[in-house]
């Protein structure tokens, strides 16, 4: 029985799931929002949310032992800075795991995790590229215009030039031979 086992081992060694904890977490600060599987949804939270309630309190410790975590000193300066601010008071809680049904591929349960002040940034990331696909999507339909357009206008020049073509004149030789052939049979 797992009475009281805290944690998943996600199929892999210690060393390797602590990098891989590292990689998502480093993710999730940057881009705010990933897609991941549920059990490592799970467990990202319990390792992330920690990381983030020292982070409250600005010292020169706390930054150094979340900097153990973090490759990137630009992000540790964002969570310390904009994204403590953005938290306030929050007392916990500041993640949000949201399932997304099964994987085609092996049937593995998806899900997203994201912080949870942050989802006006994504609704803003949302409507900028709805925007930019629409105006993608007329600028092809104006260019599938213009090649249907030249399509048929081509197709007007072609019937054009059959039209204006003489018939073309029998050649004595060709019907000497298609005579022979007929008569042999």
């Amino acid at each position: 029985m797992r009475h009281k086992v805290k944690g998943r081992k996600l199929g892999r060694t210690a060393s390797h799931r602590l990098a891989t904890l590292k990689s998502l977490a480093t993710s999730l600060l940057s881009h705010k929002k990933i897609k991941t599987t549920v059990a490592k949804a799970k467990e990202l939270r319990s390792f992330v949310e920690p990381m983030i309630t020292r982070a409250k309190e600005d010292s020169v410790h706390n930054r150094r032992h979340i900097a153990k975590f973090f490759n990137d000193k630009a992000l540790v300066q964002e969570l310390f800075g904009d994204i403590v601010a953005k938290i306030g008071d929050r007392k916990g809680g500041y993640t949000r795991v949201v399932k997304l049904g099964r994987r085609l591929g092996d049937a593995a349960e998806m899900a997203i995790i994201e912080l949870v002040d942050f989802n006006d940034l994504v609704a803003k990331k949302k409507t900028t590229t709805k925007k930019n696909a629409t105006k993608k999507a007329d600028k092809v339909e104006i260019e599938d215009a213009k090649v249907v357009e030249e399509k048929v206008d081509k197709k007007a020049k072609d019937a054009d030039k059959t039209e204006k073509k003489p018939a073309k004149k029998a050649d004595p030789k060709t019907e000497k031979k298609a005579a022979k052939t007929t008569k042999k049979k």
